[in-house]
This record gives structure tokens, C-alpha cells and sequence, in this order.
């Protein structure tokens, strides 16, 4: 089998090189029902990650039996929106590496942006219980952030993608639970522990558990060293204060995908404090973007079906992936 697979990375990787034409994404569905368009990437950023991925399945050639290639094959595939295919590719490879927690991780990642929240929570459930006894480590970046320095770890990534998953599932319960786990290696680095604490107290906001909000956001203050979670940090001073989020964080610098996220935190807050109208106005801003891999335009989603009374049934079936 082994070698059958390789032949095939083979071939593909030929064929990138003398021009074939690319693979197209999957269409995904929006937990509205709507058909997602495969994200615009420029030519130039598309050529680079073309080049990366092709980098990466030739890395996996020498190393068929590499955790470590196998998972950046897949971790390419999904920086091009072929999340679909980035699943296949991390399905088999678990087949070869039963144990790991990080393609466990990575796929379960996947699965939550293509709305599969189940898949999702049986997978980053299982990688957190593998983990248990691993010491932590620090995860490379696939896409570096402004000063290339990695910000986040393995423990970290599997408890707050779990998190993700059990929120998006409307399980506020299971979502703080497990981002209060998340909360110990977040402890690192600020960029980690504005993340955790963001969502976290949303849950909490949800759940009606004001105090331990509070308390979550008491250490919080503006000079915190984030690098990378600048629209986390400025809604964690907007809840904690109550003075305008604009006050901590200007649209105009925000990329597309904080945007959302900034959009995504006011509605939220909104809805727990039972302005039902604003929160559904900017979760209708949020959906109608095309960034709809970011999480707050899935969050978006999520709550939108939610007060519509969508359901959507799982398009690729009812029962989450074999471990």
C-alpha cells in the first residue's frame, strides 16, 4: 500500500511541475445552507503555496513513515481551502500512525471548518486523551506570524480547538470545561491566554456564570505582549470595561479575518446581554464575507441557524470518524 501511495505522490508531484492544471477545492455547504465559494487566493499566493505543498509531498516521499511530513502534506492541502482532501490525507495516515495526537489534531481542525462538529469533538477528545501523558511541545507555524516566532503549543491547540468544537455545537458546558483545561498551557504566552480567555468567557457569558467571567478578566490590561490575537485582546478590554471596542482596536488595521472575529466578539456580546436584534445584524455582516474558513464567521454561522431554527444534518453522515 505504502508503495502504491508514494507512486501516486509521485505522479502528482510531476504533474505540478510541468503546469497541469491545480486542483480545485470541494465546495463546502455553510451551516445555513448555502454553497461556500472556494476561497480567491492571488495568483503569486497561490503559486507559494502550490510550491509548499509540492515541497511538502516530496519531503513525505523520503519519509513515507514521517509523522512529521505526513502531517504538513495535509497542513498544505488546507492552506489552499482542499480541506476535504486534507482529511482523506490525514484519514490514512492515521490508519499508519494510530497514536498521534497531532494528525488527530490537525483533522479535527479540518473538520470544524468544514462544519462537521462531531467529527470534530470524537477527534480532538481522543488526541487529548493520547496526550495526557506527553509532555508539550511547541507547534511550528505553518504561516508565521509578523514577528516568526511560533506562539502556540500541541496541548494547547487540541484543548482549544476542542473547546471551538463544543461551542460551535451550541454546548456551552463542554466548551468552558474545556477551555478551563486550556487555560494551564495558554499560561505561556499572552497570544495564547487572550485567545482561551476570549472564548472562554464568552461561554461563560452564555451559561449565565458572570463572576468567573469576571474574574477571567480582571489580569487583563492593554499592555499585554500578543502578537498574533491583537482583536482577541481588544474585545477582552471591551467586555471588561465596557467602553467601545473601537477604543482598543481600529477596523482600518484589522486583516479581513479580524475583522470577523472583532464583528463575531460584539455580536456575541450583544446576544448575552440579550440584544438579540444588534447580535443578528452582525452576524448577518459576518456571514455575508467570503472568509468563511475564520471562526467567527463559523460562530456567526453557528448562532445565526441556531435563531432560525436550521438544522443541518452532517453531509457526510451521522457518525463521527473511526479512532
Amino acid at each position: 500500500m505504502r508503495a502504491g501511495l508514494m507512486l501516486l505522490l509521485v505522479s502528482v508531484a510531476a504533474c505540478s511541475s510541468v503546469g497541469t492544471k491545480r486542483e480545485s477545492p470541494r465546495e463546502v455547504r455553510s451551516l445555513l445552507g448555502e454553497a461556500l465559494a472556494p476561497p480567491e487566493l492571488a495568483p503569486e499566493r497561490e503559486e507559494a503555496l502550490e510550491a509548499d505543498l509540492a515541497a511538502a509531498r516530496s519531503a513525505y516521499e523520503s519519509a513515507p513513515d514521517s509523522e512529521e511530513a505526513a502531517i504538513w502534506v495535509g497542513r498544505r492541502l488546507a492552506y489552499l481551502g482542499r480541506y476535504q482532501e486534507a482529511v482523506e490525507w490525514y484519514t490514512r495516515e492515521i490508519e499508519q500512525h494510530p497514536e498521534s495526537y497531532r494528525l488527530l489534531r490537525h483533522r479535527g481542525h479540518c473538520w470544524i471548518t468544514l462544519r462537521e462538529f462531531e467529527r470534530a469533538i470524537a477527534d480532538l477528545t481522543r488526541a487529548s486523551e493520547l496526550m495526557l501523558t506527553q509532555a508539550d511541545a511547541i507547534e511550528p507555524d505553518g504561516q508565521p506570524n509578523a514577528k516568526g516566532v511560533p506562539r502556540t503549543t500541541d496541548r494547547f491547540n487540541i484543548l482549544y480547538h476542542l473547546g471551538l468544537a463544543h461551542y460551535l455545537s451550541g454546548d456551552y458546558v463542554r466548551a468552558a470545561d474545556a477551555w478551563r483545561a486550556c487555560l494551564e498551557p495558554s499560561h505561556a504566552n499572552d497570544d495564547m491566554l487572550v485567545a482561551t480567555s476570549y472564548w472562554l468567557v464568552l461561554a461563560l457569558a452564555r451559561l449565565g456564570m458572570t463572576e468567573e467571567a469576571r474574574a477571567l478578566l480582571g489580569p487583563i490590561h492593554e499592555g499585554m505582549d500578543v502578537i498574533e490575537n491583537s482583536s482577541y485582546l481588544a474585545l477582552l478590554l471591551h467586555f471588561r470595561s465596557d467602553l467601545p471596542a473601537e477604543e482598543f482596536l481600529a477596523p482600518a488595521d484589522a486583516s479581513p479575518i479580524d475583522r470577523g472575529t472583532f464583528t463575531y466578539g460584539l455580536g456575541a456580546w450583544a446576544l448575552a446581554k440579550g440584544d438579540r436584534d444588534r447580535a443578528e445584524a452582525l452576524f448577518t455582516s459576518i456571514v455575508a464575507d467570503p472568509m468563511w474558513a475564520s471562526f467567527g464567521h463559523i460562530a456567526a454561522e453557528a448562532d445565526l441557524a441556531r435563531m432560525r431554527g436550521i438544522r443541518r444534518q452532517s453531509p457526510s453522515g451521522d457518525s463521527p470518524p473511526q479512532r
